[in-house]
């Protein structure tokens, strides 16, 4: 069974693969993500997740068999891209914006099997409709921090839970994960998908 590495430091990435059966070996990438701009939010996912998944995959005191995972998440509203917001501030004036809208959570993935050298990379795209929250809700969310360490400045998991209305396609991939996506990546480089699970 192949060493299966996160290379992402998002606790509700790791939380949901384990969920899903798998344990995975935690290693931050620490790529510096302002060095991809002016491309399209999902490319930019993408992008993102591949460099992760490198910085990572080329470290020498990995186990030589790992399977090894990098993600990243962008909102895309109005066209643009979304990640974690710069301050409360800016958390205030997105979800100002966001609230009765929809965005698209794009979840770049890109998986690396250090025994081949193959990789797989790939982007799920789920639609997200936010309710119509007021100035008060606004303000008591952004003062608990939770959207101050997240792509889009919400999440579906936690206490934004209640200000998102309904989604449209892959509900983990929002959490930051696609499961059904992962799976058939692991099995495009040869691997089984039940075999990860922890034993």
């Amino acid at each position: 069974m192949p060493t299966f590495v996160l290379a992402s430091a998002s606790p509700a990435r790791l939380a949901t693969l384990r969920s899903a059966g798998l344990d995975p070996q935690v290693v931050v990438s620490g790529v510096d993500e302002s060095q991809v701009r002016d491309v399209p939010p999902a490319e930019l996912a993408l992008r993102l997740a591949e460099l992760k998944c490198g910085a990572v995959a080329g470290l020498d005191d990995l186990p030589d068999d790992a399977l090894v995972l990098g993600c990243d998440s962008v909102l895309e509203l109005d066209g643009s891209a979304l990640g974690k917001p710069d301050d409360a501030g800016d958390a205030v004036r997105r979800w100002r914006s966001m609230r009765g809208r929809s965005g698209v959570l794009h979840s770049g993935h890109c998986l690396r099997d250090r025994a081949s050298g193959h990789q797989v990379a790939a982007t799920a795209s789920t639609t997200v409709h936010f309710a119509d929250v007021d100035d008060a809700e606004i303000a008591a969310y952004v003062a608990t921090g939770e959207p101050l360490h997240v792509a889009g400045a919400f999440t579906v998991d936690g206490l934004g839970g209640g200000f998102v209305t309904g989604i449209e396609g892959d509900h983990h991939n929002v959490v930051g994960v696609s499961l059904p996506l992962l799976r058939g990546m692991v099995r495009e480089l040869g691997h089984s998908w039940t075999d990860l699970w922890a034993r």
